[in-house]
């Protein structure tokens, strides 16, 4: 994305944002400048801190998944023995909502960094499996055969065919899943814990009804979610250059 229609959407998102407090006169919504002082106000007296644990949760949550998730894909994708075998497994627990089992996680885990991290990591790897392995299976088997019938070994077929063919996707099921990963990790920390944006929003201000350091700590985990999306596609990038051959 451009930096101009960043900028833009930001800019329109205040105007409505300032309009909508203007008409609603109500302490419940103020207004962006009233949000940017309680900001930086905030910052200093904890804010920063929570925003650091909730960025090293959800970090962490999504590293797992990746690194468990694009493998198990990749193999599924590339072995129909093995996805017939499992496929039923993935078929009954995709579409099962992994939130509701937070209260078992916090029994069996605590409230410490790693249930919130087991959570997010539970919720992105099927969405992250499903799409690598959909992605792996779609590979044209002549693809394969004509790459090894010039030697290629394993590592030659990973870089230069598995690669090119699933990273992509894997991204976008990254990309796709921040905001599924920001969202559950806010719902895991309104809770059974002492530290991070949620607790900040839900416990520390709107208990204290601070509703303008409330919307700080909303602006801090929206801002958590678009640094995510950067790194995301830096990752594009790098991972994936030519994908943006075309924009050169």
């Amino acid at each position: 994305m451009r930096r101009r229609d960043l900028l833009l959407g930001t800019l329109s998102l205040l105007i409505l944002w300032q309009l909508l407090s203007w008409l609603l006169r109500t302490e419940v919504l103020p207004g962006p400048w009233t949000t940017a002082q309680a900001f930086v106000a905030a910052l200093p007296k904890g804010l920063w801190r929570h925003f650091l644990v909730s960025g090293y949760r959800v970090i962490a949550g999504i590293a797992l998944a990746m690194l468990l998730a694009v493998p198990a894909g990749l193999i599924l994708g590339q072995s129909p023995a093995l996805n017939r075998f499992f496929s039923p497994i993935v078929y009954i627990t995709y579409p099962i909502p992994k939130i509701v089992f937070l209260p078992v996680i916090l029994l069996l885990f605590g409230i410490g960094n790693v249930s919130k991290i087991f959570i997010i990591f539970l919720i992105l790897f099927f969405q992250i499996l499903v799409v690598v392995r959909d992605q792996a299976a779609a590979i044209r088997p002549e693809m394969i055969y004509s790459v090894r019938s010039l030697g290629a070994g394993r590592r030659a077929l990973f870089r230069f065919v598995f690669l090119p063919a699933t990273v992509p996707a894997a991204l976008t099921a990254l990309r796709v899943s921040i905001g599924t990963a920001v969202a559950v990790l806010f719902f895991a920390e309104s809770f059974a814990t002492t530290s991070g944006l949620g607790y900040y929003i839900i416990v520390d201000s709107w208990g204290r009804l601070a509703y303008p350091d409330m919307y700080a700590g909303v602006v801090a985990m929206s801002l958590l979610g678009l640094l995510l999306y950067f790194v995301v596609d830096g990752l594009e990038r790098y991972l994936a250059p030519w994908m943006f051959l075309r924009d050169a």
